[in-house]
């Protein structure tokens, strides 16, 4: 418009502005990328080191971690043998012991007020925490919260004078190859700085299935002592948490993974408002798009989230969510994976409403949600639970985290179990403690959910339990055979949904065809016999031909009884 007024007032001029105007753009299309080679060749990264290790070291601190539990003494028994009492000379024992335990992590000031950002395993099961500053203070600390899901904690020092603190970087504008510098107390070596690269992305599948997983990749050195410490960018902003290395010798072998520093944002600062995390649920069992799963449901790239089993009742089930739906965008952002959808979703505000965007057999269609609580969610599945695997569970007790020598939140206590379920036929009792499933740690009633959630038909598992008459732990071989699509189909039956009801029955006689393929003789022919009569009870129960429940425990006992006979 300026240039447009000086032509029309004055037209003499023109000429010798445009000229201007002309060479003034000349020097500027030279001088600004001479600008930005300038700005690059300043970036030495010596120096950069240099000033980031000034600057940040006052805010990273090391951290004293000192765990008391009560452990059974393992010898106590003997104290009862007079045999060992003859011949050994046996002294009196306790039949108990305290145990002290200590570590050292790093953490992150990430206020004034002294509050400081670390990991989950570092301070989330202490009894006692001292932290470290760089100029030699020390101060007690208690927990304000923790996160095993996301592996991180807030813990608090009060101090006389206002802390400095760092500043958050965005992790989603971190690019592979970008330098880093890392800051800690490797091995109880404080202050210890080391550099370099982002290796990766979105890494997932490096710890707990169930947690919520989205590390960065770096080579910059990490070592035991150095998690919940900063990685941090050139211009000295946190984007990541330092949280794991993988090692076959326990040292740094140059891959180190940190949580980004959105996702330890969103935690923190749950954590310090409310003491926890509330995270958003849809109801879903997800998994990614591989190109075989691409190639058939006529996907054109082999990227977004894979619906796997729609939660009744559940906010996707009332937005029109389905099974073999392929999320590939929410609220406007791509989905390359089942994991970026469930971080996403976990994230969102409970209540707030999204888009989300499906491949439904090759057209694409879009949906709007509202965001249920995972709290609420988790109740919903436990009862699933229930009907699927034949027992419920509860929280353990601090009586009993003091009785066993536990960590806080570990394992869940059977309160109910059906003897026919499959924990019921492998001898587990009401008041049992399940403490592991396939080596995973049940971390809670979440975490029990969760692994239990993402468990598959016909699976044998690895149960770790301790035995509540005897107090000794054990593992116990479970096999999740047919017993659960029949509970499953029974209860949709009950709820008049007749096609579920058919698919579980199906299914269940899918995992007695498994038994019949390894099975010979007479047994075989009695198990495809059975197998049959549930194809064809199937056939009856999807055409709305069935009027009682009475018909599918029929076919349900005699295939158990079918089972029965192969042992």
């Amino acid at each position: 418009m300026l240039i447009h007024f000086i032509y029309r007032r004055y037209p003499v001029l023109s000429g010798c502005f445009k000229g201007f105007l002309l060479g003034m753009i000349l020097i500027l299309s030279l001088l600004v990328p001479a600008l930005a080679a300038e700005k690059m060749k300043s970036v030495d990264l010596s120096t950069a080191i240099i000033q980031i290790a000034k600057q940040s070291i006052p805010a990273v601190v090391a951290i004293e971690v000192t765990e008391r539990r009560e452990v059974t003494n393992p010898f106590w028994g003997f104290e009862q043998d007079p045999f060992f009492r003859r011949f050994f000379n046996v002294p009196k024992m306790p039949r108990k012991f305290k145990q002290e335990m200590k570590g050292l992590g790093s953490g992150i000031i990430i206020d004034s007020q002294g509050h400081i950002l670390t990991n989950y395993h570092v301070a989330g099961g202490a009894t006692q925490l001292r932290v470290f500053l760089s100029n030699g203070n020390q101060y007690p600390a208690k927990l304000v919260g923790g996160d095993s899901k996301t592996d991180l904690a807030v813990i608090h020092i009060s101090a006389k004078e206002p802390l400095f603190h760092l500043n958050f970087g965005d992790s989603d504008k971190v690019e592979v190859g970008e330098w880093v510098v890392a800051i800690g107390a490797p091995r109880a070596l404080e202050n210890t700085v080391t550099q370099g690269i982002i290796s990766a992305k979105h890494r997932t599948g490096i710890s707990d299935p169930s947690s919520y997983q989205d590390f960065l990749q770096t080579d910059a050195p990490i070592n035991p002592g150095n998690s919940g410490g900063p990685l941090l960018n050139l211009q000295g902003e946190v984007v990541g948490v330092n949280a794991a290395i993988a090692s076959e010798s326990g040292g740094f072998e140059g891959i180190g993974f940190t949580i980004p520093s959105n996702i330890a944002v969103y935690v923190s600062r749950a954590l310090i408002a409310h003491g926890k995390v509330e995270r958003g649920w849809l109801g879903l069992s997800m998994q990614n798009a591989t190109p075989e799963i691409a190639q058939s449901l006529h996907l054109e790239t082999p990227k977004g989230a894979l619906i796997v089993e729609v939660v009744k009742g559940g906010p996707a089930d009332k937005a029109g969510l389905k099974k073999n739906d392929v999320v590939i965008a929410y609220r406007g952002e791509d989905i390359p994976d089942s994991s970026t959808f469930r971080n996403k979703v976990a994230s969102t505000p409970i209540g707030q409403e999204g888009k989300v965007t499906i491949i439904r057999e090759g057209k694409k269609e879009e949906f709007t949600v509202k965001i249920g609580s995972l709290e609420e969610g988790t109740k919903i599945i436990a009862a699933a639970i229930r009907d699927r695997f034949g027992l419920e569970v509860r929280p353990v007790t601090p009586q009993e985290v003091e009785k066993y020598g536990l960590n806080s939140n570990q394992g869940v206590v059977i309160t109910w179990l059906d003897s026919k379920g499959p924990f019921g036929q492998a001898g587990f009792e009401v008041e049992d403690m399940i403490l592991q499933i396939d080596n995973q740690p049940i971390v809670g009633l979440d975490g029990f959910v969760s692994v239990m959630s993402a468990l598959k038909p016909n699976q044998k598992i690895s149960v770790t339990a301790r035995d509540h008459r005897t107090g000794n732990v054990g593992t116990i071989l479970v096999a999740l055979g047919p017993e659960s699509h029949f509970r499953k189909a029974r209860t949709s039956f009950l709820q008049n949904d007749s096609q579920e009801a058919a698919s579980e029955i199906r299914k269940g006689a899918a995992a007695l065809q498994s038994e019949a393929d390894q099975a010979a003789g007479k047994g075989k022919e009695i198990l495809q016999a059975s197998i049959r009569k549930l194809e064809a009870l199937a056939d009856e129960v999807k055409k709305g031909a069935i009027n009682s429940v009475k018909k599918l425990d029929e076919a349900f006992t005699e295939a158990y009884q079918a089972l029965a006979r192969q042992d």
